[in-house]
């Protein structure tokens, strides 16, 4: 786990601020409750001198981050950093907006595959869809949705436009349709890196375990805890 110390420290004892960690801030009057505010030049965002509340502090985006990457529900991470979950929601959705996918390099070998799970019910099922990166082993690009040429399609066209050199995928019927077949690639042990990771996203996510009472509520949440996942360990 990140060692983010996320108890609470003024401001004006650094003289840096905590969102673009620059020497430049300066006094910018109180807040209502009296505490004292400042104002960075750099960044031109507002902080104040004191943090009552831990979800205030930018340092818990980190820890966010981490629990959400190790698998700890809402509830769970809520308990942890002693914040409330519908605040812990907000952010995690907020941290996801603000998260870019890997750069994608040209020429390189795929592999694309499906994992299923569930959202606001058990019955209903919803397909997460990704393409991993043969030699780097890093996701790529995913998409949430049915198990149809419309969700697997966001998917490819995005590894068709990096030009690459090979795509394999099991023997899922659709593929076939959407992939160009000079660059498609159906074989024995032709999925194995993506086949793994299947397992260790199983692993990781609670919301992804077979044969538990844990799902996602909804898609918004699902794909917010799926990119952070996948993409954070590039930013952090």
């Amino acid at each position: 786990m990140l060692s983010v110390a996320v108890s609470c420290s003024r401001v004006s004892d650094t003289g840096k601020c905590p969102h673009c960690k620059a020497i430049s801030i300066i006094k910018n009057g109180r807040t209502k409750t009296g505490k004292q505010q400042y104002y960075c030049k750099s960044c031109s965002r507002r902080c104040i001198d004191y943090y009552s509340y831990k979800a205030c502090n930018p340092a818990v985006n980190l820890q966010i981050i981490e629990l959400t990457r190790e698998g700890l529900g809402i509830r769970s991470t809520a308990r942890v950093l002693k914040i409330s979950p519908t605040t812990l929601i907000r952010k995690i959705i907020q941290i996801a907006d603000n998260l870019k996918p890997p750069i994608i390099c040209k020429g390189r070998t795929y592999e694309v595959d499906e994992i299923k799970t569930y959202w606001k019910k058990k019955g209903k099922a919803v397909w997460i869809v990704y393409a991993l990166e043969r030699k780097t082993k890093q996701v790529v690009s995913f998409n949430v949705g049915g198990r149809s040429n419309r969700t697997l399609k966001v998917i490819v066209d995005t590894l068709m436009m990096s030009e690459a050199k090979s795509i394999y995928t099991d023997r899922f019927p659709n593929y076939q349709y959407i992939i160009d077949k000079k660059k498609h690639k159906v074989c024995f042990y032709g999925t194995n890196h993506i086949e793994r990771k299947n397992l260790t996203l199983r692993t990781h996510l609670k919301r992804l375990h077979r044969r538990t009472i844990c799902f996602s509520r909804s898609i918004k949440m699902l794909f917010a805890c799926l990119k952070l996942y996948f993409f954070s360990a590039v930013d952090i």
